[in-house]
């Protein structure tokens, strides 16, 4: 089972039990955060694409960390102009671990009578 959700501009593909690595989000260290953005859906078996999102279906994850990634050297030179300059850039990022992908009541609910049906 995963999803692919939508979050600062880009999209990850993420399944339960996921250590994703977002740009800086808003939340502290150990708080859940929640993803109502999903793109697409898939159990295994069925697969449910958005329009532009899928309805009903969350993302929870916990915040593990905040950190800085690893540093990029910025260099700008113009010839002959005597114009040089070096910048350093570490772009922040949130260690999220996915927890639960969470379906919408009602489907819930008929998934678990098809397979008493079944059962029976």
């Amino acid at each position: 089972m995963y999803a692919i959700i939508e979050s600062c501009g880009r999209q990850y593909k993420v399944a339960e039990g996921d250590v994703v690595f977002f740009e800086k989000l808003d939340a502290e260290e150990g708080k859940k955060v929640k993803f109502d953005n999903v793109v697409l859906y898939s159990d295994g078996k069925k697969v449910q694409v958005g329009n532009p999102y899928v309805k009903g279906v969350k993302v929870e994850g916990k915040v593990v960390s905040h950190g800085k990634g690893k540093k990029i050297i910025v260099y700008k030179m113009k010839p002959k102009v005597n114009y040089r300059r070096k910048q350093g850039h570490r772009q922040p990022y949130t260690k999220v671990e996915i927890t639960a992908i969470k379906l919408p009541e009602a489907k819930k609910e008929t998934a678990k009578a098809e397979t008493k049906k079944e059962e029976k």
